[in-house]
């Protein structure tokens, strides 16, 4: 359940305040009209998304951000961690950096939402270099959450701004903390200077070929202990979260116009075919379907 894109929304198309739509009971029954993600302009890394669909409309895929919303219209049903799981209007929906999920209306009505994809680096920051916090539930309903989305997916057509975007990380930071199913204050002993720099050197050169060997001179930490250390932090692998940044560079250059031959070679794939099968594998859809829909909000 991800998108991108550098076009951001337009106010008029927007139906007001989040908060009010979610307060009538009227919004289970809006009939959505067509399939679209329309996109915010990303900042700090953290993407913020609306979405419609009928139907299915993500395949299964797994993507190395944290995926934090609400359902705005309609049921929202996914699978995760082997189960069927549905969400009503005003719900939050968690989904956990790297793990299998698909997505989708549960109506005929259609379903509409609007998410946050965090960098889970943001999340460990905020909570003292601490490892990622799990929450084992994907689908909760807590007034103190919803409020902490509100604030930061109500105003979509405009930028956030750093003031703000600090005060939603440490907000939904200590939301997910609270609902984290280990509740120890430990840091388990995390290097997340090294690590830090490390994600920051996969950002910098992710259409070179990156070794191990670079990684553990940069952490001054052997590749296993480095592997290990780095999920902790991050919620993926270094090397996904290389091709992962890769597969961004690969929605900007789709976004302004380049054909899926061009993108893969430009942001170090081996070929259009290898682009492919690892952007369905993270955003659940072909990259010629994410342009259509990209290009749908837009008309």
């Amino acid at each position: 359940m991800n998108g991108n894109s550098t076009r951001g929304f337009q106010k008029q198309d927007l139906t007001g305040s989040l908060e009010n739509e979610l307060g009538q009971d009227l919004v289970r029954l809006c009939k959505i009209d067509r399939d679209e993600i329309r996109t915010a302009q990303p900042e700090a890394g953290i993407e913020r998304i609306e979405a419609k669909f009928h139907g299915n409309g993500f395949s299964f895929h797994r993507h190395d951000t944290y995926a934090i919303g609400l359902t705005v219209n309609g049921i929202q049903r996914f699978k995760y961690r082997g189960e069927e799981r549905a969400s009503e209007p005003g719900q939050v929906i968690v989904i956990h950096p790297d793990e299998l999920h698909d997505g989708g209306a549960g109506t005929d009505t259609g379903l509409r939402y609007r998410m946050l994809y965090i960098p889970p680096e943001h999340i460990t920051e905020a909570l003292g270099g601490s490892a990622l916090p799990h929450v084992p539930t994907p689908v909760l309903s807590d007034p103190a959450f919803q409020r902490s989305l509100i604030e930061a997916l109500d105003d979509i057509d405009q930028e956030m701004g750093d003031l703000k975007v600090s005060s939603v990380l440490s907000d939904l930071s200590a939301c997910l903390k609270r609902f984290s199913d280990d509740k120890s204050d430990s840091k388990r002993t995390l290097d997340w200077p090294g690590l830090k720099k490390c994600a920051e050197f996969l950002k910098e050169n992710a259409t070179d070929p990156v070794v191990s060997g670079d990684l553990e001179e940069i952490a001054n930490l052997d590749r296993f202990a480095l592997a290990r250390q780095f999920r902790k932090a991050f919620g993926t692998s270094p090397h996904r979260y290389l091709v992962m940044r890769r597969l961004e560079q690969v929605k900007q250059e789709l976004a302004s116009g380049e054909s899926l031959a061009s993108a893969a070679v430009t942001t170090g794939f081996a070929d259009q075919s290898h682009m492919s099968r690892h952007f369905k594998r993270a955003y659940g859809m072909s990259p010629g379907k994410w342009r259509h829909l990209n290009a749908a909000s837009q008309t």
